[in-house]
């Protein structure tokens, strides 16, 4: 009985704060997404639609995926999980995103994470979809969850063949008919994005961080074996086959 109670608590506090930021997305989105419940008498699941970035190879592309909240949240992380095909170095052949920040608040030396970069109720929604952006500008190549598309992305980036290129274009491609079918304009630019939210947020200075931040030409994306990417390890645990179909 007592666990009973316990757990009706956990859940109570857990829909309490789903409904506060599913409330505040609504009213203050991220740039380039869009959540929706999947069904309205559920709070913890929920559909993200994801623009590709513009100056991305993803650009253009309109990407469906699904987030899953424990009954404990914010104190246990969310899962993502694309639904869409997405060829991405951190994305399981199934469609999971492996990020450091959707890893439990766990001590793991094995890891190779601190603590610091894994889940803290600290994190919310938000903070994961701008992850999600900053990783479809600069995949995390060292700790991949897909060792074939993270191959097939050092290959592409030193100019070898262009087979990484090709598939995500054609799956770009193929998400474009799912946004028409939805009547979905996607945008194609840094400006589109931002003033896509802009008579939401109301505020300048918003846009123009928002406007510094998709601005993926002040990054230096030069592939560098040796990079820190500290912030997003993955293990390879549960990716049997690497590679994706096109």
């Amino acid at each position: 009985m007592e666990e009973m109670a316990e757990l009706a608590v956990a859940t109570s506090s857990a829909v309490r704060a789903l409904t506060l930021e599913y409330k505040k997305l609504q009213e203050e989105p991220v740039e380039g997404f869009r959540v929706k419940l999947v069904d309205d008498s559920n709070m913890f699941e929920w559909e993200v639609s994801i623009f590709g970035p513009p100056d991305t190879i993803y650009q253009g592309g309109y990407f469906k995926a699904r987030m899953l909240f424990p009954i404990d949240y914010p104190y246990s992380p969310p899962s993502l999980h694309f639904t869409s095909k997405f060829l991405h170095p951190n994305v399981f052949v199934d469609g999971r995103l492996c990020i450091s920040i959707l890893h439990p608040p766990i001590n793991d030396p094995s890891s190779g994470e601190s603590a610091s970069e894994r889940w803290t109720p600290a994190r919310s929604v938000r903070t994961v979809l701008l992850s999600v952006i900053s990783l479809m500008n600069e995949p995390n190549v060292s700790s991949p969850a897909n060792v074939d598309a993270s191959v097939m992305y050092r290959r592409w980036k030193q100019g070898g063949d262009d087979q990484y290129a090709k598939i995500v274009k054609s799956q770009v491609q193929a998400s474009k008919a799912e946004a028409e079918k939805e009547g979905v304009v996607v945008p194609l630019t840094i400006e589109d994005y931002c003033n896509e939210v802009k008579d939401k947020i109301k505020k300048k200075d918003e846009v123009d961080d928002c406007i510094d931040f998709y601005d993926f030409n002040n990054y230096d994306n030069d592939y560098d074996d040796d990079d820190d990417e500290d912030d997003y390890k993955c293990s390879e645990e549960g990716n049997e086959d690497g590679e994706d179909d096109e």
